[in-house]
This record gives structure tokens, sequence and C-alpha cells, in this order.
């Protein structure tokens, strides 16, 4: 919705004695080509999954084996991303779930808390944003599966894990066992979970495809398969059931009962030391055949050593918790780097992962309780770990609590695109990691990659990424890659630096409609295929690194481009390639077909959209932000000033708005001016009192001690601002007020009443006006914020840590800002396919090979 900020690719300084030290190793690391051997993946094994009813109405059919989730037969590598039905406002839900299909998400998974439900016993409530049925309807609506969490036990930051508080107080009950007394409560609420779903399975021909059975559960096996029983007994059939493949269980699971799904943080809120990246975090931002993560819940399952089940071959690599942000605790306030989401996700995909799900990837707001707050809290009934926010959970995730989008859901989509045109292929590929790998986590100076392949045909994944320290540029890297044939491929011609922070996949061998890409020095994206045949496919270029594409030349025809042909053997290479709109190169291939290539730079692939638009897929170029519902294209501006929306194909008789612009040619695309639309204006605000003597802060109840959040009574002594917000505000534009702070934590309340907080992390704190009555005149917005202690015990981010000077605690208010921006309607028919450009230079044709000597 808002302008994103770009991907910081050097936001942690490094000493100059460990740069010059970390430079020699890495010279002496990479002095030839890095090699490693591609093997052929065994084949899929099935026969054994025990699931429910996998054909719906229509015959279509959704499976599983041991590399991949199969749709009608078909390998299927689908895109999951958690959304919290219960955390945003009903009326919001279709939007929301429309942005998450334009950033690539095709399923939606969710929690059900069962306290936001049956807060009081007896009481159920499905109303409102409590309404699961209208959410799996809206879901379905916009083209998205779903997959339910239905607990009992969730977590996810709430109250008791989500188990009601007179649950928890039936201290006769053994609660997350096979205990009769509380399978027979759990019974109701599958029950009712099964009447919201009623009609809406698979089977049905609805959307819900999954079903996950309780969550990070380290007992015995019986419980979940008790917990399957109920869910079957009451009619919650569905085509996969999943559990958390975290921690281990005290019993082995029988085969093919319940589908382990793994995860993987960059960092996480829960640790209890102050320190960055304690533990295990540096494995995750390194390649490696293994899929349980040790880093993730270590507050209740401690250090422990990371060990894959023994069967886990048996099983597709999914996850379901690849961390896409974090949420900030009392004691742990994580400020999220989008590179560090793009590094893991990445990591995973190059690892085997054939579905990478996140959490979150839209964050919410609390919803209030009956009886008590509902957020997780270390004085909650169950001995919680962690005090959390009481309303926010935005969890700096893709999609914000108020829709923002964030510059992680630029990178991730970018990589979905990838993976909506490759993924098939990918789960038919096994990985090869290279015969020279980190020796360790203080190993900065080994290249970390990693390639996936069927032994021929397949992709180079790079990450020189790592949260919370620079791994130096790598000079001299070309790969040798092993492949089954026993032939070698190297590549490229000649070696490249891949730069500090770099995070990419490159492919070799790709067959692109009968013309064979030995390999290309920049990413594939995405293609489309127009009406008379033509395969334009969209590149990436990686930063710092000259973009070549070699070909077989037995394949080609002729070439046609800007860039410069050269015969290598029996390649044809295409180099001396600048990125922009038009298309780099076309070429013939001896199948007959025309693939046309443009090169993109790095900004604008990350302004590229793809989705259904004038009756057919099309691709957009455009800083704004888009969703595609149906005949329309919405586009929410991003920054001040005119933005531009270019198309391809091409479309005729576009409108913006009430308005039918005119086009100029961009290249390839068709471009269109879009309105102004994007303001920001400073708004006023009082000081209502000073901040009183500041708080004792205490500690937990566990044995470790982490520091506890601020009572209500604690707030008595906040410094409180009165905002005073300007005429004249359209609510339609969803105004945002946003909050330059520093202090400990902030609350932002409307007549008394709390609508959001936040733990300062140095991150401002955004308000979305329009969900609240201030723009009718109704009450006082106010802005509370306690003291931050220079001496608190709780981690801050080095870069969020304020100058105290002589000055014991600080707190203060900086700016205010409105930001209101316009959303537009694109609207098209389709257009006759264009010809193909003519505008090549002729003096750089195929050239004819050099005679052999």
């Amino acid at each position: 919705m808002f302008a994103p900020v770009a991907p910081n690719r050097s936001r942690f300084a490094v000493p100059l004695v460990a740069v010059v030290l970390a430079a020699l190793s890495v010279s002496a690391a990479i002095a030839g080509p890095l090699t490693a051997t591609l093997v052929e993946p065994p084949p899929a094994t099935s026969g054994y999954f025990h699931m429910g009813t996998t054909h719906d109405p229509q015959r279509h059919a959704l499976t599983v084996d041991s590399r991949s989730l199969r749709l009608d037969a078909q390998p299927w590598m689908p895109v999951m991303g958690e959304f919290h039905y219960t955390r945003y406002p009903a009326a919001e839900w279709r939007e929301e779930l429309l942005k998450m299909k334009a950033g690539g998400i095709d399923i939606v998974s969710t929690y059900v808390f069962w306290i936001h439900h049956e807060e009081i016993e007896g009481t159920w409530d499905w109303t409102g944003r409590r309404d699961l049925r209208r959410f799996v309807q809206t879901a379905r609506d916009v083209g998205l599966d779903v997959v339910v969490r239905c607990g009992p036990w969730c977590h996810g930051e709430v109250r008791n894990g989500g188990l009601p508080d007179w649950v928890v107080q039936r201290r006769d009950w053994k609660i997350r066992s096979t205990d009769p007394r509380f399978l027979a409560a759990v019974h109701e609420l599958y029950g009712q979970i099964a009447h919201q779903l009623h009609g809406l399975l698979w089977k049905d021909g609805g959307p819900v495809i999954g079903i996950q059975l309780d969550n990070e559960y380290r007992g015995p096996a019986a419980y979940l398969l008790a917990l399957k029983g109920i869910a079957r007994d009451v009619g919650l059939d569905v085509p996969l059931y999943t559990r958390t493949g975290w921690p281990a269980l005290t019993t082995p699971m029988p085969l093919g009962e319940i589908l382990p799904l793994y995860g993987v943080y960059a960092e996480g809120f829960w640790d209890r030391e102050l320190t960055s990246m304690p533990g295990r975090y540096w494995a995750g931002f390194q390649f490696s055949t293994l899929r349980t993560d040790a880093a993730i819940a270590t507050e209740l399952l401690g250090d422990r050593a990371a060990r894959d089940e023994p069967d886990v071959v048996k099983y597709p690599y999914l996850t379901c918790e690849i961390g896409a942000g974090m949420m900030t605790s009392y004691h742990r306030r994580i400020v999220v780097d989008p590179l560090d989401i793009e590094a893991v996700t990445l990591i995973k995909i190059a690892d085997g992962s054939t579905l990478p799900g996140y959490y979150m990837y839209h964050g919410g707001t609390n919803p209030e309780g009956r009886r008590t707050t509902l957020m997780e809290a270390q004085d909650t009934l169950t001995t919680n770990y962690n005090d959390l926010p009481v309303r926010t959970y935005d969890f700096q995730a893709p999609l914000g609590e108020y829709g923002e989008i964030r510059p992680q859901y630029h990178l991730l989509r970018r990589l979905h695109l990838f993976l909506h045109d490759a993924g098939s292929e990918l789960t038919r590929m096994a990985t090869a990691l290279p015969d020279v790998r980190p020796s360790g986590p203080d190993d900065g100076a080994t290249l970390r990659w990693a390639a996936r392949s069927d032994g021929r045909h397949g992709y180079v994944f790079v990450n020189n990424h790592e949260r919370g320290r620079r791994l130096p540029p790598k000079p001299g890297v070309q790969f040798s890659l092993k492949l089954t044939s026993g032939q070698t491929l190297t590549f490229p011609s000649a070696s490249v630096t891949v730069a500090a922070d770099a995070v990419f996949w490159w492919p070799f061998n790709l067959n692109l409609g009968g013309a064979t890409l030995v390999y290309a020095t920049a990413e594939p994206v995405t293609h489309v295929i127009d009406g008379s045949g033509t395969r334009t496919l969209f590149f990436a270029a990686t930063p710092g690194v000259p973009a070549e594409f070699a070909f077989d030349a037995s394949d080609i025809v002729r070439i046609e481009t800007r860039g410069r042909i050269i015969h290598d053997g029996e390649r044809l290479l295409v180099r001396g390639l600048e990125a922009g709109h038009a298309a780099a190169f076309r070429l013939l291939a001896k199948s007959g077909n025309v693939v046309r290539v443009v090169l993109l730079d790095d900004a604008d692939s990350l302004a590229l959209w793809k989705g259904p638009f004038a009756d057919r897929n099309r691709v957009v170029l455009t800083r704004a932000a888009v969703v595609f519902d149906g005949d329309a294209i919405r586009a929410t501006a991003t920054a001040s000033g005119e933005q531009t929306l270019s198309v391809f194909p091409d479309v005729a008789d576009l409108s913006i708005g009430a308005t039918r612009p005119k086009f100029r040619r961009d290249g390839v695309f068709q471009e269109f001016r879009l309105p102004a639309g994007y303001t920001t204006t400073a708004v006023a605000f009082t000081p209502v009192h000073p901040a009183g003597p500041v708080r004792v802060i205490r500690k937990g109840p566990d044995k470790q001690g982490v520091a506890m959040e601020p009572t209500d009574a604690d707030f008595a002594q906040a410094a409180t601002w009165r905002v005073t917000l300007p005429s004249g505000i359209d609510r339609a534009v969803h105004p945002l007020l946003r909050f330059d702070y520093v202090g400990d934590v902030a609350r932002v309340t409307l007549g008394g009443r709390l609508l959001t907080d936040d733990f300062y992390n140095g991150n401002p704190r955004d308000v979305g006006l329009w969900r609240y009555t201030p723009l009718k005149g109704g009450g006082n917005l106010e802005f509370s914020v306690l003291p931050l202690q220079k001496d608190a015990p709780i981690f801050l981010e080095p870069s969020a840590r304020p100058d105290f000077g002589d000055q014991s605690a600080i707190v203060a208010l900086r700016s205010v800002q409105l930001i209101q921006a316009a959303t537009v309607t694109v609207r098209a028919s389709p257009s006759p396919e264009p010809p193909l450009p003519d505008n090549f230079r002729t003096d750089v044709l195929l050239p004819p090979p050099p005679p052999k000597l």
C-alpha cells in the first residue's frame, strides 16, 4: 500500500581488519572452480499415505508422494502464507487475500484459536472477524486454497497458546493428551469447526485441502492420532493431515499417517539471551539437506541438536513456518532485514523443499477479549514464556497490521514468480551440496551455494548474506558441475565476483522452447507466451555480475541482439547486454519456436507482477501496489507524483478510473501514466503530560527470568500527547497515521480505548485511521509512551538504540505523519498481439562459426 524501503545491503558495519582478513581468506578459498557432483533423484514413493478423500466433485485429485504434493497426478509446488482471520476485520479480508494472491500465494493457512471462539465455556462466537466460514468462502472466491490449523493448542502468541482459561483451570484434566475428558472438549471444538467448514472441503468442491493437528507437540504420537480420528469422526475429511515436524515425538508416528511440515526463522523473539543471533540461527543461512531447525521455540524446547526422524525421506519436504517477519517480545526487540527473509527462503528451496510456507505472511491485531486480554504473557495461566503486545500482531510481515506492503513482499513475489514457472520441475530435482562447504558458523570466507537438479538440468542457488554479519564479496567464482552423464559443465566463461549480500539463482541446461540455455548469469523470473507463440522470458540481472547467456549452437537458427555474440566451441555466448525494458535478444530455434528475453535490472525485477488481466495472464511493471481482481487491476500509489503502469502483452481500450489515457511504447511494454495520489502531511500533536518516574522492571516467573512488560497501572506515568487530525481526511483512501518515536512501550488510544500498542524497536508505529472513529469526531486520539531505560534488561538492535548521553531514560515523539494513498481501477480489453519489434541492429545477427583448423 505504501512506499517500500529498498532492502539495505550493508546495514551491519564490519571492522576493517575483519574485512581484510576475510578478503585474504576468500582469495585462498576460491582458487579454482567451485565443484559439486549432481545426483539423480531417487524415484518417488507412495502407497503408504493414509489421508482423506483425494478427489473433488470434478474428479480433480490432490495426492502426495515422497517428493511433493500432486495435483491431477502432476507434481505441484504451491506457496503458502499464514493469515489469521480473527486478527483482521472481516470487511477487509477480500482485499488482503487478493494482495496475498498478487504476491504469489496459492494457499492461505490460518489458526483456529479456541479461546477466540469459546472464551466462556459453552458460549461460541463465530461472528464478525471470528467468522471462519466467511473467511474460507472469501478465500475460495479469490482463488486461494486453505489449510486450517485446528489446534487445540496453537501458540501463535495467544493467551494459553489458544486454550481457553476454563480448559486450563480444569486441574483434573491432562491437557494435550489422550485424557478422555480433554478429548471430549476437543471433539466439541472440532465439531464446531466442521460445522463452519461444511460444504467447503476439497471433497465438496471447496478450498480446504488440509488440516493441521495441534502445534509443536512433543509427546506420544497417540495424541496426534487421536486428534486425527476426531477430525475424521466430525467430518473434517481432507486430502492432507499435517503436523509441525518439530519437536521430535516421544514415540514414533506410524508411517504415512500425518505429514510433517518444517520451518526456519532468521532470528526469534523467544530466546532468553539478550544478544544478537544466539544459538543456531546461523544454520538457517547455510545450505543443508537437514530439514529440522533447532532454533525454533528454544524457550520451550531448550538448546538441542537438529536431527531428522529416520523415515524423513518417505515424506515430501514441506514447510509451514518460514519466518517472513518477526514479532517483538518485550525482552527481545528484533528488527527484520528483508534480505534475511529472501535468504532463508531461497535456502529452503535449494535444500529440497517443495512447499514454501510462511509464518506470518500477513500481520494483524488481536481481538478484544470478554474477560481478559488475549495475547501471550508471562503471567497467564499456562505460564507462557514471553510478553507480547496487547493488541498488535504486525509481525513485521510482508503485509502488515494495516495491510502495509513491506520490502520482503517484493523480494518474495519475485521468487514466487519463478516457482510458479519452475516449481513442478523443481519437485523432480535433488539437492547437491558442493564439495567444499563452510566449516562452521564462523566461516564467512567459503561461498555458500548448492545445486538442485535431475542430474543434468537445474539451478545453482547462491547466498552471500547472513543476518547480523557482513559476508565479504567472493571474487574468482566459477561453478563446475559434474553431471550424471559424466560430463562437466563449468560456467560462467570467466570467473565473476559475488557481491556481499548477494542472493540469487542461475539456471543451467534449461530448455527454452527447443533452445537449450546451457547457463545464464541472470535469474529467470517468469515468462509469457503470446498469441503468435512467441515465448517472452523475463530475467533479473544479478547485481555486480555481467549478464551472459550461453546456448547450445546446434539448437539455434538465428539470434538478434544489441549485445555481442561469441562462438565458444559448441556454444553461442550472448554478452554485452544492458538491462532495460526492450528485448535483450531474440532467437529462432530449429524447433521453429521464437524466444525473446527481456533483462530487467534488480529494481525493475522487484516491480514486476503477473496475473490475469484482459482475458489472459499478463505481466505488469509498476512501483504501485496492485491486485488482480476479475477483469480489473487496482493500483495503489506508493510514492508522491505520477507513477507508471506498464503492460505486456499489449491491451486495447485501457481505462484508468474515468479516463482513457494514451500509452507510450517502452520496449516490449505499453506504458501508461497513473494519476498522482500519494501524500504525506505533518500532523500536529500537543503534550498532555510528561513522563513520571520510571518503573521498576520485574523479571518473569520462569527460571530464566526475562524482563516483564509494563502493566496498565504503569501507564499512569507515561508521556502522553494529543493528536490533532487535519480536516478533510478521506476514509476511502485508507489514511495511515505514522508515529516516529523513541521510548519503551507505546499505546495509541481513542477516548481511552486501546487501539494498538508497540514495543519500541526503532521502527515507527502505524495506525490505520479508517478502522476507527476519529474521522467522525469521536473522542481524543492520544499517544502514550513509557521511557526507555538505559539499563533495561532487554535486547535492542544497535541501530535502534538511542544516544542516552548523560540521561538514564529517554522518551520522545519526534513526528506524526498522515499518509494517504489513492487507489485507481484499471480495466482493459484484449488487443491483437503486436508484431515483434524490428529495431535490432543487423550487424549483430548470428555470425557464421569460425573455420575449423
